[in-house]
């Protein structure tokens, strides 16, 4: 029956407050932890964990709450509830468990109203810049949870691998600077428990997928964070691992079914070889070797063909969504999942969703491969897959080298311009996401030997050409990681975050002029997507680089128009314009970003400056 708020005050409050399930016992535990009323698919799956509950029979007084079934698999410890919420409405429900004649459990289950226009929310889009954070080392708010009694792995600031102190208050705390700068989405690492005995900190071994890590702050926390950035115009994606788990993880224990895990939790190491999935002269064993092996033996694989993981999976990422206001998912490691668990997950969110964006990552520098996972591409096998968006890795790695590598016929930024020239394998180019570095991999800086000017030539490009671009944290102050590519040094502490730290960029203060002049010139980029929408919505025009000079345009039918030029040579170049007469036709005038200096397109040419990226605005 639904619980009267007079009844139980005490205790529903206790339920609005922090959404967790309440029961009689205190070993007894459901999740989801509670659900909404009208939601898109009125099924929903209970996994229930309590001591010798298996084979027990459930009842609720109440006719809105229909139990279609009750299953047991492999654990006496797990039962699964199938439940029919077509009809259901917000409010409290007594589940009683009995079990040979005998009342065993009796917990309240919740029903919340839906916010309005959950279900239409906006996704991140082209219009939107990504800040990518590490949480641990961005900037610890609450010194109080540095460590947490219970948890093996506790603060030590000096070592690279281990926890800094960074959490969920930190990100609140400089919600100002993140959206001053002119970034309108935040993407932290996973920030859900890992209470792994060691590098905890990068969040990818998750031991509990309801629970945020009490180093990082608490459930009610996350949620206050997405509302404070809300409020200043900054959506928060949610970076969520479908493919393993931390060897820490209940499961590993008391698994709910003997083929939860992967090679029956002995860890066998995956080949990585992903196009094995592609291959169609390929075997089947192939294909297993990838998606069913293991990362590494911290990290237990899991087998989302079986039906109660893969509604687990998919009712969580919902539950996230729902209960944090999030704006969009990114999915680590995308392509080691079941492919028909992917295609399943996917759908389920978007049919909820429709306007959300999800993004996968998918580590390939091969950009056929890249295209096959996002909805609309081709795909030779019929693959149906609901993904928007894809990690544009192929785009990464050759926006480096095009930088990097001499001026040839087949080499320097030529090399870009064939790449973004097969754009048409892509279901929709515009919607991936485009990025320099990330915390996988040596900051960009590092990548492109720290020189600033092509450190320039980088970020214009990144924030001016097609897909949504993300950032990673310390990008726009020129951090870098010399002479290592340890990912503890990658991902190092953002100055300015500690109490005590000389430096503090937050507050610009404590910079080199470099750095000063680098951070000016992100929150310049980010002011002109902003401010001209042609930037980040305008059809993408390029002509081939000639004489290491590449032009691109971003162009609309409302008459507006930019034009990038990349050059990439050691003198001072004048570019001349009758080339690009096609584009040009539309605008008779042309304004440089950042200063007065503007021209008649008339002119037969303009001068552009060595080793430099420039954004004209055309009108």
């Amino acid at each position: 029956m639904r619980i009267s708020r007079l009844r139980f005050p005490v205790l529903l409050a206790a339920v609005s407050a922090s959404f967790t399930l309440h029961a009689a016992q205190t070993d007894l535990r459901v999740s989801p932890p509670g659900w909404w009323a009208g939601m898109a698919s009125p099924k929903l799956q209970l996994m229930v964990h309590g001591s010798d509950i298996a084979g027990s029979t459930v009842s609720v007084n109440d006719s809105e709450f229909v139990i279609e079934q009750v299953n047991s698999l492999d654990s006496p410890n797990y039962l699964f509830i199938d439940i029919d919420t077509a009809d259901i409405s917000p409010g409290d429900y007594e589940l009683t468990f009995t079990k040979q004649g005998r009342e065993i459990y009796k917990t309240i289950y919740t029903f919340r109203p839906r916010a309005a226009n959950a279900a239409e929310r906006q996704g991140f889009t082209q219009k939107d810049t990504i800040y990518l954070v590490t949480p641990d080392r961005f900037a610890n708010g609450d010194e109080s949870n540095d460590s947490v009694a219970g948890f093996e792995d506790k603060a030590d600031r000096q070592s690279p691998g281990g926890r800094h102190g960074g959490d969920i208050q930190g990100m609140i705390n400089h919600l100002d600077y993140i959206a001053s700068t002119g970034f309108t989405q935040i993407w932290s690492m996973p920030l859900l428990e890992n209470a792994m005995d060691d590098h905890s900190y990068h969040g990818y071994a998750i031991t509990d997928y309801y629970r945020i890590d009490p180093r990082y702050g608490s459930n009610a926390l996350y949620r206050q964070f997405s509302q404070h950035a809300d409020k200043k115009g900054v959506g928060v994606i949610m970076d969520m691992v479908l493919n393993h788990i931390g060897s820490n993880h209940p499961w590993m224990k008391d698994k709910p079914a003997e083929d939860w895990i992967h090679h029956n939790g002995e860890f066998s190491a995956t080949t990585h070889r992903r196009e094995s999935l592609h291959d169609p002269h390929g075997v089947e064993a192939d294909q297993k070797a990838f998606s069913d092996g293991w990362f590494v033996p911290s990290m237990p694989d899991l087998n989302q063909q079986n039906p109660y993981l893969a509604n687990y999976l998919i009712q969580n990422a919902i539950w996230w969504v729902e209960y944090a206001n999030l704006s969009g998912i990114r999915v680590d490691t995308y392509s080691y999942s079941d492919k028909a668990f992917l295609s399943q997950w996917t759908a389920r969110l978007t049919s909820e969703y429709p306007n959300l964006n999800i993004v996968g990552e998918e580590w390939t520098t091969n950009p056929v491969i890249t295209a096959y996972w996002q909805e609309d591409s081709y795909r030779a096998d019929g693959y149906d897959s609901s993904l928007p968006s894809v990690m544009d890795f192929p785009l990464q790695d050759t926006l480096v080298n095009a930088l990097k590598d001499e001026e040839t016929w087949g080499t320097g930024l030529v090399s870009l311009y064939n790449l973004l020239a097969g754009d048409f394998i892509y279901g929709d180019p515009y919607n991936l996401v485009i990025f320099g570095d990330n915390h996988d991999m040596s900051r960009i800086y590092t990548q492109l030997d720290e020189s600033y000017a092509l450190w320039d030539m980088a970020m214009t490009f990144l924030l001016t050409a097609r897909g949504i671009p993300q950032i990673y944290y310390g990008t726009e102050i020129l951090m870098a990681n010399p002479d290592t590519d340890d990912h503890g040094v990658i991902r190092s502490d953002f100055p300015g975050g500690w109490k005590n730290d000389s430096i503090d960029a937050f507050a610009q203060q404590g910079l080199s002029p470099k750095q000063t002049k680098a951070y000016n010139r992100i929150k310049s980029l980010l002011s002109l997507r902003k401010e001209h929408p042609v930037v980040t919505q305008g059809k993408f025009t390029h002509f081939a680089p000639a004489e290491g000079i590449y032009v691109y345009f971003r162009t609309d039918e409302a008459g507006k128009g930019a034009m990038i030029i990349l050059n990439k040579n050691e003198a001072e170049n004048d570019v001349k314009l009758a080339r690009f007469e096609p584009v040009l036709k539309e605008f008779s005038t042309a304004s440089r970003w950042g200063n007065s200096n503007k021209i008649s397109l008339k002119t037969a040419s303009i001068e552009v400056a060595p080793k430099s990226a420039s954004v004209w605005l055309l009108q």
